[in-house]
């Protein structure tokens, strides 16, 4: 006999699959009939009778017109899908009164049945506020409404059958349709995506040999399968993704506190109200390859499928190709690091403002390049500019330097467009951005495919600590009325320090948003309770927070082996992936290497090793699925593994300075389960930072 809980929830699907099954889903009512009456009215008004009838007739039209509207837009709303109803389920209990709500991506209500979109029905609100047992008093539809949660679970069902029930009292799971049920303890739920997720607790084994895996402290879940992730929402993260559709939203939290999970259902909300921003036209910004190809294979699971996602690069390179066609396709990556630095620093925005304000000219693409141009390369102005808005950013020697580069490549650059020099010029690709602010000063908003102004409805920003200002305020420009954006970031991951992020007060300086609200998710759903306080305490100086944030589950400690040399390193890691993968065939692992060279190494040494399952991954294309990758650390900012082991964790690799801090922070934070670190040469000493957070084993 299944647990009683089990049963309910058994009984509730058969409710609702026999309540769907008798509902025929009609078409509603013809068009026919008011298509007809529409063009029977028309000829009417056409007809030039007296101003009383055709008052009436408008009248009428109008009505009809607005029928026509209501019935084509009653055939687009979602319908519940039989296969997968819903993923939560709410018993309330009101003035004594009992009954059962679910949470799913469409409404149905028949009878005893209802299914509630979770995007906007104001019950929703109960499920992510409150826990079972709870007693709410909300305000809802303007009526205020109190009582009690009686139940509260989270539920997953696929091909119409109830393949597991998380509750308070315990989860309960079954491998197949036929499969018996089994009861666990409740596992302590969090925010994932993609394939390969391995979920489990881990028990301390005494006696337990070092290793990756279960098997060095508990036995491994065999279900892989997590509930939907829109049931696993908690408070703070629902007030954010539910935000009013105008405005800046700004999210801020630790590696795993759920801040793209929030930016990507924040879309999926608002194009439930408004179908238009799932479209082209709303963008999702993000700051690397690899995490575009991860948002674009979460987001059609969200029901959102046009919404395009992109580099900034990627978005920035097409729009700079459409207003200046007169410049090479290409860009190279040749200029000086100072060169960088200056094209990089928030004050560009002060300096192209101040060029165009000060020279006349015509609002032409010609004129937007000679701003841009003449403003990198003019050293008095780029000095003063400089000194004004940022004292101390640069030397005198460093401005005149980099002025007088960007002045020689642009005169080679007219010089070619004047057909005068053969070779091409190719810019930076810092360029492309600079070269747009120029159009949005001189000539005004940037265009479509169509010669129109581009609007776009919402762009979501991930990563937003490595985009320079002058980033967002292109895209910040190219919004339309609503001014919707999400800014998600976390300042203690910042890498990029050419890009001048300082500070969240500094930035919204910079954008000209000052006081602009930041929102902070205080809960780390990703690591184990020692992953996120080690790579806390890797930051030093750089954490931001006095209170660490919460976390939901403990862990394995994390562990630094230390070798003689790599083929030690290797003799090691080899035998215990290979009993991982024998043991977790569903999880995924990645091995961070400091530089591609030692990622090559280690990827070649494994193979030979006969490590299977073992990839390297070149150009951020990472498979997203089961098996072992090995990758360079500065390529998995927003990704996250079951099992993570840093290679070289050395002092060579990882000095103690603020950019290694970071760096090692981001590799860390990119493990669910469990985290070891490895070094050939003398450890870094960012680990002694660490040192109550790490297990040496010599």
């Amino acid at each position: 006999m299944a647990h009683p809980i089990v049963e309910q929830e058994l009984a509730l699907l058969q409710e609702v699959r026999d309540a769907l099954d008798a509902h025929q889903e009609s078409s509603g009512p013809s068009e026919t009939a008011a298509l007809a009456e529409l063009e029977r009215l028309r000829e009417q008004l056409l007809s030039g009778r007296g101003a009383d009838d055709r008052a009436a007739a408008l009248l009428e039209y109008n009505r009809q017109e607005a029928l026509l509207r209501q019935l084509r837009t009653s055939r687009e709303r979602p319908r519940v899908a039989p296969e997968s109803p819903y993923f939560g389920h709410l018993r309330l209990r009101e003035k004594g009164r009992e009954w059962n709500v679910c949470l799913g991506k469409a409404t149905f209500i028949q009878g005893d049945v209802s299914i509630v979109d979770w995007r906007n029905a104001p019950v929703s609100q109960l499920f992510y506020r409150y826990e079972q047992g709870d007693e709410y008093d909300e305000e809802l539809v303007g009526r205020a409404r109190t009582g009690t949660i009686v139940v509260r679970r989270t539920v997953t069902i696929r091909d119409a059958s109830l393949r597991r029930v998380d509750a308070p009292e315990g989860t309960f799971r079954r491998d197949a349709v036929d499969a018996p049920w089994q009861q666990s303890e409740r596992a302590t739920a969090r925010l994932a995506g993609g394939e390969g997720v391995a979920l489990r607790v881990y028990q301390a084994a005494a006696g337990a040999t070092h290793g990756l895996g279960a098997a060095a402290g508990g036995p491994s879940r065999t279900d892989k399968h997590l509930p939907d992730i829109a049931g696993l929402i908690d408070p703070d993260q629902f007030a954010l993704i539910t935000r009013a559709s105008s405005g800046l939203v700004v999210i801020r939290g630790t590696a795993g506190s759920g801040k793209t999970t929030v930016a990507l259902h924040r879309i999926a909300y608002l194009a439930y109200d408004d179908p238009d921003i799932d479209s082209d036209h709303t963008l999702v910004v993000v700051f690397s390859r690899a995490l575009r190809d991860y948002v674009s294979y979460v987001l059609p699971a969200l029901g959102v499928h046009r919404v395009r996602v992109c580099t900034f690069q990627e978005w920035a390179g097409e729009q700079r190709r459409r207003h200046f066609p007169m410049l090479p396709r290409d860009t190279r990556d040749d200029a000086p690091a100072i060169v960088h630095r200056l094209k990089n620093h928030p004050a560009v925005l002060e300096l192209l403002a101040a060029q165009v304000a000060a020279h006349k000219g015509a609002a032409t693409a010609r004129q937007a390049l000679d701003d841009w141009g003449s403003a990198l390369g003019d050293v008095a102005r780029v000095t003063e500019v400089i000194g004004r808005t940022a004292p101390g950013a640069f030397s005198a020697a460093e401005l005149q330097r980099a002025a007088e580069w960007c002045a020689k490549r642009y005169r080679e650059l007219l010089a070619f467009l004047a057909r005068e020099e053969p070779t091409p010029v190719e810019i930076a690709p810092e360029d492309e951005a600079l070269l747009l602010r120029a159009w949005q000063l001189r000539v005004g908003p940037l265009r479509d495919g169509g010669n129109r102004p581009l609007r776009l409805h919402h762009v979501a920003i991930d990563e937003v600590q490595d985009f320079s200002p002058l980033d967002v305020r292109v895209l910040l420009d190219c919004l339309d009325e609503r001014r919707s954006m999400t800014l998600a970031g976390d300042t203690q991951q910042h890498v990029l320090q050419e890009a001048g992020f300082t500070s969240w007060n500094d930035f919204f300086g910079y954008l000209g948003l000052a006081g602009t609200e930041v929102s902070t998710l205080r809960v780390s759903y990703r690591s184990t309770h020692e992953i996120v306080h080690f790579a806390l305490d890797l930051l030093g100086p750089l954490r931001e927070d006095d209170a660490a944030p919460e976390t939901t589950r403990r862990g394995p400690p994390v562990e630094l082996f230390r070798f003689t040399d790599h083929g030690a390193c290797v003799a090691f890691l080899g035998p215990a992936l290979k009993r991982l993968v024998a043991a977790e065939p569903h999880a995924s692992v990645v091995l961070l290497a400091p530089t591609a060279e030692v990622a090559a190494l280690y990827h070649d040494a494994l193979e030979k090793a006969e490590v299977p399952r073992l990839a390297l991954v070149r150009d951020q294309r990472f498979s997203f699925s089961a098996g072992i990758e090995v990758a360079e650390v500065a390529d998995v900012k927003g990704l996250e593994f079951d099992y993570v082991v840093l290679l070289e964790a050395s002092a060579t690799h990882y000095p103690d300075s603020p950019a290694a801090r970071r760096r090692l922070h981001v590799g860390a934070t990119r493990a669910i389960h469990q985290l070891w670190l490895t070094s050939v040469a003398t450890p870094s000493p960012l680990l002694r930072d660490a040192s109550g957070q790490v297990a040496v084993e010599r």
